[in-house]
């Protein structure tokens, strides 16, 4: 099943929790989730985790509009809810193109009073396990992060990814060089 993961839609919904669930983003989800993540109301704190390094800035509503639409229903996409309510989003993206053997993906919990409550340990291996059924092809699963975000480096190992690769002194920010971080798990391993 080869699939840029923008082509083909699915629905995905697997409880992760009591109130924890994943769940596939629909239309009526996109305001929401703009609110939560970059709204006027929104907790930016995540931003200064998420490759801070390259400077994105907070997304107008048009904007986030125009770059989510195409994540409706996609097989690359979903979104984390507590209580009906959405507190993040987990995401893939293939690192070689068109290839497509090499799948990495990412997390984010848009609301830092939700850190470190163990969110991501419930969900991260549910997002795996989809994405190895989803591209039987594949052989690895990993992410990217950097030494500037000791939450994803612990977490990635509670889940049971290994450093696979420190880039060191790539990723400049706040006048201090960081190391990029890779971490992967084998198909097998999971």
């Amino acid at each position: 099943m080869k699939d840029d993961g923008q082509k083909n839609s699915f629905e995905y919904y697997r409880k992760a929790g009591t109130d924890l669930i994943l769940r596939t983003i629909q239309k009526e989800d996109l305001l929401e989730l703009w609110e939560v993540s970059y709204g006027p109301q929104a907790d930016l704190e995540w931003m200064a985790f998420n490759g801070p390094y390259f400077q994105d800035s907070v997304l107008s509503w048009e904007e986030f509009s125009e770059k989510t639409t195409s994540k409706i229903n996609q097989t690359n996409f979903a979104l984390i809810s507590f209580k009906n309510r959405i507190i993040g989003s987990l995401s893939s993206s293939w690192v070689d193109g068109k290839l497509q053997k090499w799948l990495e993906f990412g997390i984010v919990i848009y609301d830092s009073k939700m850190w470190g409550q163990g969110i991501g340990q419930k969900v991260i291996p549910l997002w795996m396990e989809e994405l190895f059924k989803n591209y039987p092809e594949i052989q690895h699963l990993g992410f990217t992060t950097w030494s500037g975000n000791q939450g994803m480096m612990k977490l990635g190992e509670k889940c049971g990814l290994q450093l696979e690769g420190r880039i060191r002194k790539v990723r400049f920010w706040q006048e201090e060089w960081h190391d990029s971080l890779k971490y992967g798990i084998l198909r097998e391993e999971q």
